[in-house]
């Protein structure tokens, strides 16, 4: 299950989001997701660990259909009295999802994978209920600053104190665990101010497997959706000339069956 947000690691996360970080990782989703997700007007879309609903709302700016779902039911209430009925949402947890199989067209987890305590299972929970593409945004754990921010956790309180950070090699053999050799794309994104990003010519995001954040996608192949078919009419109850026909004949002395 992982971390279950409360009122003090929220204020926590909020914190950080509202950080030059924060604000960093954010613009880098706005810009890679829709190039990843690559999502139609109109699909369903579900946001695995929506937390208040901050990424809710830029899902929705980008057409889809918008479900949420979070572990956290004091998290829940916050982006019920935030977002009110433009977004559907529910209690339940990343690694048990409260839905049908194949139910939405695209699921997205936003700083969700780093607060759980079986990543896998969440990613064989969002396979189910995905028919098209998955987008993952972590910190990675190898870019210089979550090494100085990890660092800094011993000594100070703050939301690196519960994450399991990943690193791309991370990231993707998690997804080829569950989702066999499928391709994945991804994109890095550096803190702004920092000297990587001067480096890089200010883009906002790269090829470097060592920056700040990724975002990540990968297609769900077609073995892993499930076929539904329901089930049209009902079972009528067996003939018993028929079953007797098959398997109640009676027996001669030799062992063989003959008709009654």
């Amino acid at each position: 299950m992982g971390l279950i947000f409360d009122s003090r690691s929220a204020r926590l996360y909020e914190t950080w989001y509202a950080s030059p970080p924060g604000r960093s990782m954010e613009r880098l989703v706005e810009r890679s997701l829709p190039s990843l997700l690559d999502p139609n007007p109109g699909e369903k879309v579900l946001d695995v660990g929506c937390g208040e609903g901050n990424h809710l709302l830029l899902l929705q700016r980008l057409g889809l259909d918008a479900y949420g779902v979070d572990a956290s039911s004091y998290m829940i209430r916050r982006a019920r009295k935030r977002l009110g009925n433009r977004a559907n949402l529910r209690v339940g947890n990343a690694d048990d999802l409260p839905f049908d199989d194949n139910e939405f067209d695209v699921a997205v987890l936003i700083n969700t994978l780093e607060f759980l305590d079986d990543p896998l299972q969440a990613l064989r929970e969002v396979g189910r209920v995905t028919r098209r593409r998955v987008f993952i945004a972590v910190m990675n754990r190898l870019s210089l600053y979550c090494l100085l921010s990890k660092s800094r956790s011993l000594f100070r309180k703050s939301i690196f104190n519960d994450a399991t950070l990943f690193s791309l090699w991370g990231i993707k053999f998690h997804l080829r665990s569950v989702f066999g050799r499928t391709p994945i794309r991804w994109q890095s994104g550096h803190m702004e101010g920092s000297l990587l990003q001067k480096v890089s010519g200010h883009w906002p995001f790269s090829s470097f497997p060592f920056g700040s954040f990724l975002c990540v996608a990968i297609d769900i192949p077609y073995w892993v959706r499930t076929e539904q078919h329901p089930l049209k009419v009902g079972f009528g109850k067996a003939g018993q000339a028929a079953v007797r026909g098959l398997t109640m004949g009676k027996t001669t002395r030799h062992g063989g069956a003959s008709p009654e």
